[in-house]
């Protein structure tokens, strides 16, 4: 999506950033670099795009549900800098808005159009499991390894519970959005996702012992290939601008 004249790879960016420097505070605790490094992070991001909102629920949840999965120490300094940073952010905004009610109109009408938008209304609805489906249609392989990821993960497999948490987190809140559903707006768990995908991976080929590497690395090889045929065919002989249902089953002739 990076291509294209949209924020979304820009957002992305600064999420995946957000996400490893949450990582990376829950395991040194206290480290000033990791929490300024995020504290600007959470800033940048609630000045990029509305849906900062999104992944501010999914890093909640994340800090929440450590208490239980313990993938990492929550330290005071960290819950502050969570709140800090898009704070920070907001009144960033406000200021280059010209105040508070300024902003607020601003994003009352950006709202109120999304429920009157021919295209928004036509594109930006469905049930829940709506970004399965489309996820599904971009990349199979990488979406059925990463949900087979969840029936095998326990509690000594800490990063996949800590990815796992932050796009549920996020999905929970972006699937109930009416008329604001996109892909694009996914952009975000594709690296997630990935890992997931290659950590089930693994431990597929992990029973066949000394050829494990060797078919991993044809497995990764073959899946690559995939992806890249799967590229070609969304954006070079079916040039979509916005990854909605109807275009991702027209470029794939599910729909003729």
């Amino acid at each position: 999506m990076s291509q294209h004249a949209l924020v979304d790879g820009f957002f992305t960016f600064w999420a995946i950033l957000i996400l490893w420097m949450l990582w990376e505070n829950l395991h040194s605790a206290r480290n000033w670099a990791w929490l300024a490094g995020y504290t600007v992070s959470l800033a940048l991001l609630v000045l990029t795009k509305e849906n900062s909102f999104f992944v501010w629920i999914a890093i909640v949840l994340v800090l929440v549900a450590n208490r239980w999965l313990h993938y990492g120490t929550v330290s005071p300094e960290l819950l502050v800098a969570t709140i800090l940073g898009p704070l920070l952010g907001v009144v960033t905004l406000v200021f280059l808005a010209g105040g508070i009610d300024v902003l607020l109109g601003t994003y009352r009408l950006l709202i109120s159009k999304n429920y009157q938008l021919p295209y928004a209304i036509k594109t930006g609805d469905g049930p829940w499991y709506r970004y399965i489906v489309d996820l599904l249609l971009v990349s199979p392989i990488i979406m059925l390894l990463a949900i087979g990821s969840i029936f095998r993960i326990d509690r000594t497999k800490r990063p996949e519970l800590f990815l796992l948490m932050f796009v549920a987190g996020s999905y929970l809140v972006m699937c109930n959005l009416k008329y604001g559903m996109n892909l694009r707006y996914a952009n975000m768990w594709d690296v997630p996702l990935r890992l997931l995908a290659v950590s089930t991976l693994a431990s597929l080929v992990a029973p066949f012992r000394q050829r494990s590497v060797l078919l991993f690395g044809l497995a990764i090889a073959v899946i690559c290939s995939f992806e890249l045929r799967q590229y070609l065919i969304l954006f070079v002989q079916f040039p979509l601008y916005e990854l909605v249902s109807e275009g991702l089953l027209r470029a794939l002739h599910i729909l003729k």
